[in-house]
This record gives structure tokens, C-alpha cells and sequence, in this order.
């Protein structure tokens, strides 16, 4: 019988999604190559939570003690005044139900945990895509250096400005075939400034001391200003900074990017906030010296380790097109404040990788129209679920920092809604933990209830056979 190849996956983008992509490729021995625009594979970002919805997965891949290696659990959101006085808290343990607690990483240190794990020469920098042909016969990606390369299926892991979305979509229109949803860009909310400091010195920062993340929310008073401090391990402290943005904002992204992230309007907003308390009045001293403030943290940050930002959002419906799927930022950009952003990318990883899995047994060739039934139970299995989170992430941002009397109204209910009934809204989100279909899952705790995972065909075939070719014991001689 003929033996049909994989499809060859081409994955634009070398972020956190499209490296997670790899090393499932690479597991479920699936040709790729990355292709990704930066000269160098240089990790940005500030600090990062990963949760109990992708640790089993890291467990699977054997990256969960690389992990923990590089982060520090946390159990609980603290929420002040910034006056100091402590205003409430959110419990986000989830150890209990789930097995894992949520960590609080330096987005960086993850990154080069997972480059490390992708073969160097299965990655080419300096590779912008600047347009994408497909056809019946595969897809082909051009690049800003002349270049152009071929495969069966092109990912778009390119992040929040997409160029293989913009291309995809551009097709698309000229088709008639782009919903009139897709055709309206990001919009954001809110101005950030995000970033961590150098290692702190633990006699003058004691806060640094420890082994969990103390997680700080402040909300401004009468200013539109939320900011956030996290302790990281090595001494470190990350930070984020929020200016809510008012009705006068341009509406128009590119409008909006040329107005707030100006040098003049990045150098505004550090001055504006520079002063801003950050020690809790609880006995807890972050500062030996007294007063700490937000220019402590600026000041002990490393050029290139702070960045200023728009928090964008957006959830598009189309996913696919042809052979051209997208994960990730590229599908649905969510606002940070619910830590779910980097999870969903991982998640839309797994659940690709699972169906490509399917695929990619040699036993049929893999046409266009296997393609297609491919990306669209991808679709059909995350849409959902990405939805929710994109909801749930602006929701989050409107507790944790909204400035309007129906955000503060907001507020205040969530920080007094009994513990039990918190408890049992977040079951649902807490129960959605889609496994690699193609490795040993990880058992799941008795007192979880957790969503259904569709399973792999193959892999329970292929195990089955594995059993069966097993040599049997000699029979001992008498």
C-alpha cells in the first residue's frame, strides 16, 4: 500500500503560539518550518500567567518542571485604593479542583524554555510575509527579502497585526466571502505601559522575598489609572500600567497607535504615573524606605524590558480559508487582565495539532477537502470556548481597573459575592482542558468535572496495535 506523506505546515510567526505549535508538530512527527519577521528570536513582554487550562498539556510534553522552574504560584488578587487601603481580593487558587495552581512567569524566561525545544533549523528569521498564494495544490507564503516558500497548510501565528490574516482577508473580500464583522479592525481600550524590573535587592525591596507571587491591583481615584505589581522569581517584580481610554480616543487603530504611542505620548504618560503609590497599607513593607512608588519600578528596569502598548481586542469569525488557518492573537485578541491570552494561543495549538494528527497517517493523501473538514472541526471544537474568554478578559479589565460608576457598581459585586457562588461560575471555565490527543493524558482529580475531548481515532488504533505486536513472554522451561 502506498504510504501518503504529512502535510508540510508552514507557521508564520515565532511566538509563544507558533513555538507551542512546533513542539506538538514535532511530537506528532509533522513536517513544519517557522518562518518568523524579527531579525532575531528576541522574547518581549512583561510577565504572564499560565493556569490549570494548558498545565496538563505542559505535563504531557514534559516542559511542567521547566515551568516551574521559571515562575512562582499565586492564590490571590489583591485589590487597593490608592490611598493604600485594601479594597477587597479575588481568590484564583484553583489547586483544590484542578491540581494546579496558576503561575506568574517573565513572558520571556517561557519563551526560551520553548525556543529551546524547537530545532534551530526549523526556524528563519527575518522572514516577513508580505503576501500568500493557495490553490488546490498547497500554499505559498512570500516574504519580504524575496523569498518564497511552499507547503500544504500556512498557520497564521503572527500575532495581533496579522499579515497572514490581512492577506487571507484580502483574498477573501475580493471573493465576496469575508463577513461584514471581519471587516472592522482591533479596537482597544486602554494605553499600558508593561514591564520588569532588573533583581531587586531583597533588603531594600522585601516584598521580592518568597516563594508565591504577591499580586497587587491599584485602582486610581478620580484619574483613569489602574496599575498592577507582581513579584517574579529572582528578585524581580513585573508591573502593569493602565490609562483607560475616554470617548475623545480615536476609534481607528492606526489613528489611535499614532496618537498614544508617540514618543511624546509615551514620555506623558511614564511622567504621569511615576508617582503613583504601590505600598499596601497592611503592615507588608514593599520599600524599606517608606513610600515606594511606580518610579521605583521604572527606574530599575532594564532599556527594552518595559514597553508601552495598546491593550487591543477583538474576536473574528473567520478562522480558515483555503489552506490558511490562524491561531492565537491573529484569531482572538483579548484583553490581558484575565491572563487567558497566551492559554488560548496554546490551546488553539493543541486542538490544531489533534486534528492535523488525524491526518497525517499516511493511509490517504491529504487533499484540499481533507483540509477544509480539518480546519473546521478546529473551529467548531475552540470558537466557543475563545469566545468566552475574549468576554470574560474584558470583564476582568472592567473589575480590575474601570473608572465609569457602572465599573466601579461591577466591582464591588464581584468582591462580595460569597465564595461558593464564585466558585460554582467558574467551574465551567475551569472545567475546559483540552489534552494532547496523541501522548498519555494526564488523569484528571475525581472531583473535577471536565469538559469532553473529542478523542483520536488513530491514536486508540495505533495504541491497540502497538499492544498487539508486543512480544509475549517465552513460556519458562520446566
Amino acid at each position: 500500500m502506498t504510504e501518503h506523506p504529512p502535510p508540510k505546515v508552514i507557521i508564520a510567526g515565532a511566538g509563544l503560539g507558533g513555538l507551542f505549535l512546533a513542539i506538538l508538530l514535532e511530537r506528532a512527527r509533522i513536517p513544519y518550518h517557522i518562518y518568523e519577521r524579527a531579525a532575531l528570536a528576541k522574547p518581549l513582554g512583561a510577565t504572564l500567567s499560565i493556569s490549570s487550562h494548558i498545565l496538563p498539556v505542559f505535563e504531557q510534553l514534559e516542559l511542567l518542571e521547566d515551568l516551574k522552574a521559571i515562575s512562582f504560584p499565586y492564590k490571590r488578587i489583591e485589590i487597593y485604593h490608592e490611598d493604600l487601603k485594601p479594597m477587597g481580593g479575588i481568590n484564583v487558587s484553583s489547586l483544590a479542583r484542578s491540581g494546579y495552581d496558576p503561575h506568574m512567569l517573565h513572558r520571556p524566561d517561557l519563551y526560551n524554555v520553548l525556543l529551546s525545544r524547537v530545532p534551530a533549523e526549523k526556524i528563519s528569521l527575518n522572514k516577513k510575509v508580505v503576501d500568500i498564494e493557495q490553490n488546490e495544490q498547497g500554499v505559498t507564503i512570500h516574504t519580504s527579502d524575496g523569498g518564497a516558500y511552499h507547503g500544504d497548510i500556512l498557520v497564521g501565528a503572527d500575532g495581533a497585526y496579522s499579515a497572514v490574516r490581512d492577506k487571507l482577508f484580502e483574498q477573501m473580500d475580493k471573493e465576496k466571502k469575508l463577513p461584514i464583522t471581519d471587516k472592522t479592525g482591533l479596537t482597544a481600550g486602554n494605553v499600558c505601559i508593561a514591564g520588569t524590573t532588573r533583581p531587586l535587592d531583597p533588603t531594600k525591596f522585601p516584598i521580592v522575598k518568597g516563594d508565591h507571587t504577591r499580586f497587587m491591583n491599584f485602582v486610581g481615584r478620580h484619574k483613569a489609572h489602574s496599575w498592577m505589581v507582581m513579584t517574579l522569581p529572582n528578585n524581580r517584580i513585573a508591573y502593569i500600567i493602565q490609562e483607560q481610554l475616554d470617548s475623545k480616543a480615536p476609534k481607528d487603530i492606526t489613528a489611535l497607535r499614532q496618537e498614544r504611542l508617540s514618543s511624546e505620548a509615551k514620555e506623558k504618560l511614564f511622567k504621569d504615573v511615576y508617582n503613583f503609590p504601590i505600598k499596601p497599607d497592611d503592615n507588608e513593607e514593599i520599600h524599606q524606605s517608606g513610600q515606594a512608588t511606580l518610579g521605583d519600578l521604572l527606574d530599575a528596569t532594564e532599556p527594552g524590558l518595559a514597553a508601552t502598548i495598546l491593550l487591543e481586542e477583538k474576536m473574528f469569525e473567520t478562522w480558515y480559508h483555503g489552506r490558511t488557518v490562524l491561531i492565537g492573537d491573529a484569531v482572538h485578541k483579548m484583553h490581558p487582565a484575565s491572563g487567558q491570552g497566551c492559554v488560548n494561543a496554546m490551546q488553539d495549538a493543541v486542538v490544531l495539532a489533534n486534528c492535523l494528527y488525524e491526518i497525517s497517517d499516511g493511509r490517504a493523501p491529504v487533499t484540499a477537502e481533507t483540509i477544509a473538514e480539518v480546519f473546521s472541526d478546529y473551529r467548531e471544537q475552540r470558537y466557543s470556548h475563545a469566545k468566552v474568554q475574549v468576554e470574560i478578559a474584558n470583564l476582568r479589565s472592567r473589575v480590575l481597573g474601570g473608572q465609569k460608576w457602572s465599573e466601579k457598581l461591577l466591582r464591588w459585586l464581584v468582591l462580595h459575592i460569597p465564595r461558593k457562588i464564585l466558585a460554582a461560575m467558574s467551574q465551567q471555565e475551569v472545567g475546559y482542558r483540552p489534552q494532547v490527543a496523541f501522548l498519555p493524558r494526564i488523569p484528571n482529580p475525581p472531583t473535577l468535572e471536565v469538559d469532553p475531548q473529542k478523542p483520536s481515532k488513530r491514536y486508540a488504533l495505533e495504541t491497540v496495535d502497538t499492544r498487539i505486536d508486543e512480544p509475549k513472554d517465552s513460556p519458562k522451561q520446566s
